[in-house]
């Protein structure tokens, strides 16, 4: 998806939020988020090219840059492109490295609880870089006939929420604290699903990467019958 570049006036603002937002999410995270935060600002700040708005290097380096072995470099950088916070723009090849490019919407959105232990100042600042990369257009509906799915299990015990919310921690667990967390089931009749994402851009963001194992997790708690509806806010 094309967009601005982060240079001009203002970027230098702009990458400070970046990298606060990346902190945020580390230190209110896991163990295990706290390193990976860490990794990723030490290869943004080593090595991004703002003006072409990607970093190019090799896992070997950055194997050397994290003080890490090579195996941990691409399970890591597995774990970045799962959560969504780096895209791959070109893999590496015999004689060329690869190119990745920083994603800070999502970067926004994985941070957005944590904004006011910053201040109003930077909350107002990153809510209004996040409203401005998604266009609003208000609820959406994925019309979704569970009845045509095939092999779908009987729904548990308990409250079928929270079995929607087990599935999907089970199914994508580097995923899960970014995206599906932050879910709110807003309503639930025998004919419709609806469930609450926190903003346009995670909603579009878990359509167009998890909207099948969304709609698998909903299927299988709330059985066949209703229809799936998405919208944004809480």
């Amino acid at each position: 998806m094309d967009r601005a570049r982060i240079t001009g006036p203002g970027a230098g603002v702009w990458k400070y939020d970046i990298l606060t937002a990346l902190t945020l999410w580390g230190l209110n995270g896991s163990q295990g988020e706290q390193a990976t935060a860490m990794r990723l600002i030490a290869m943004v700040t080593a090595r991004y090219n703002w003006q072409r708005d990607e970093v190019s290097i090799g896992q070997r380096d950055l194997a050397r840059l994290w003080g890490v072995t090579d195996r941990t470099v691409k399970r890591e950088l597995k774990r970045l492109a799962a959560i969504g916070l780096i895209e791959t723009l070109r893999p590496g090849v015999r004689g060329r490295v690869a190119s990745y490019r920083l994603v800070p919407e999502a970067v926004a959105a994985v941070s957005a609880p944590y904004w006011d232990r910053v201040g109003p100042d930077f909350a107002e600042r990153i809510g209004a870089r996040q409203a401005a990369a998604v266009k609003q257009e208000g609820p959406q509906v994925l019309r979704v006939d569970f009845r045509q799915m095939r092999g779908t299990p009987e729904p548990e015990s308990g409250d079928p929420w929270s079995q929607v919310q087990s599935r999907l921690r089970a199914a994508a667990p580097e995923a899960y604290g970014a995206w599906f967390a932050g879910l709110s089931l807003r309503d639930a009749t025998a004919d419709r699903i609806e469930i609450a994402a926190q903003s346009a851009f995670v909603l579009r963001y878990i359509e167009t990467h998890f909207g099948e194992l969304l709609r698998s997790a909903v299927a299988e708690a709330f059985g066949p019958g209703p229809e799936l509806a998405l919208s944004c806010g809480g």
